[in-house]
């Protein structure tokens, strides 16, 4: 994923398509992580927010912008805060 071509505000027109609610393949593109990473954190715990829509996986964007924002460090060697 070639983010200096590609906006924030272009990702998730594409990613979004007319529902708030992402699949996890949409939700991962949002990220810009691959499904299967978003998958084990699913899994794992430490990834995004989530909904069960029956036995589908739902994603909200807001969730997903929510957890960006909480992901940010000043540095690598930042930790970040623990949830």
């Amino acid at each position: 994923m070639d983010d200096k071509n590609d906006s924030g505000a272009t990702r998730a027109a594409q990613a979004k398509k007319g529902s708030p609610f992402l699949n996890t393949a949409q939700a991962a593109f949002y990220v810009g992580l691959s499904q299967r990473t978003l998958e084990k954190m699913r899994l794992t715990g430490g990834g995004p927010r989530f909904r069960k829509h029956g036995r589908y996986v739902r994603y909200h964007i807001d969730d997903l912008d929510a957890w960006s924002l909480g992901e940010q460090r000043a540095s690598t060697s930042d930790a970040g805060e623990t949830p």
